[in-house]
């Protein structure tokens, strides 16, 4: 059996920055991982199957259309595989948990196959990887990076050591909607040369000169978000707060662990109906992630 991390995937800054003929948006964006995901478990069988498991595992199909499953399809369709999912992100919610499935069961099938052929594994095609998803690439390297075009083009970046609350309303946000109601698909992207950042404080500071394009159109789908963002940023251990993705989940950084569990805290005891986790930005000093 191999046990994969599928990490949160936390967009600090999102340009879209054009749309092709075929209809995929050109995409700027930072992207960090949290130390907080899901998590699966896999070992070779005889035919392949799905156990879901989790807080949110009833929330996800158990079927083709899972994320996990067509990773399998794809990369193991004639060896069985027996997958159990445990779903602790909240889906459809801006953090890449779909994504971060297929990744995780990519990875977990290259180990399978190597171990059962006594072999290092194989890197899977990128063509194969992009099909299940723009930010299956991403989250297959699952470190910080700077992800352009339609996510094929992946450059990794060196963060510096902070720490990271999510929080989301419970609320799903269908990615689909969010860029329908983008009013326009041709925006700057970021600077062609990043930056050094020295530390949490220096990057949120230059973040604040970058954006979320989809921000404004997720609110117009879920009002809830702009309550989430004022929570955040009340907070004076927050150095910056933005909408993550296509949303709903929102984050605030922040220099130390116990500012971002005091994040975390404050927003649990206010909404305790919301969906919240302070974790460190990975890779960095591991934490143990604190969930609700």
């Amino acid at each position: 059996m191999v046990t994969e991390q599928a990490l949160a995937k936390i967009n600090l800054a999102l340009h879209v920055t054009g749309q092709r003929a075929d209809g995929y948006h050109l995409l700027d964006s930072l992207v960090v991982f949290a130390g907080v995901g899901d998590v699966l478990h896999a070992s070779l069988a005889d035919t392949t199957s799905l156990t879901l498991a989790g807080p949110f595992g009833a929330d996800i199909p158990n079927d083709k259309t899972n994320f996990v499953a067509r990773a399998a399809a794809l990369f193991s369709p004639r060896q069985g595989i027996a997958f159990t999912l445990q779903k602790h992100l909240p889906p459809a919610s801006g953090i890449g948990g779909g994504s971060a499935d297929a990744a995780a069961a990519i990875r977990a099938i290259l180990k399978l196959h190597a171990e059962r052929v006594g072999a290092p594994p194989k890197e899977p095609f990128p063509d194969a990887v992009l099909s299940l998803g723009a930010d299956v690439p991403i989250c297959l390297m699952s470190r910080p990076a700077r992800m352009r075009g339609i996510g094929d083009e992946v450059t990794t970046i060196k963060c510096p050591k902070c720490w990271i609350t999510l929080v989301n309303p419970r609320v799903e946000v269908p990615t689909p909607q969010v860029f329908a109601r983008l009013a326009t698909k041709t925006n700057a992207a970021m600077p062609e040369v990043l930056p050094d950042w020295p530390d949490a404080a220096t990057l949120a500071d230059w973040l604040q000169g970058q954006r979320n394009d989809l921000e404004a159109p997720a609110l117009v789908i879920a009002p809830v978000i702009a309550d989430v963002l004022a929570a955040l940023r009340a907070h004076p251990g927050s150095l910056i707060a933005r909408m993550s993705g296509s949303g709903a989940t929102c984050f605030a950084l922040s220099d130390s662990q116990d500012k971002a569990e005091a994040i975390a805290d404050a927003l649990r005891a206010a909404n305790p109906a919301w969906w919240v986790a302070a974790s460190v930005v990975f890779p960095g000093v591991v934490a143990p992630p604190r969930i609700s």
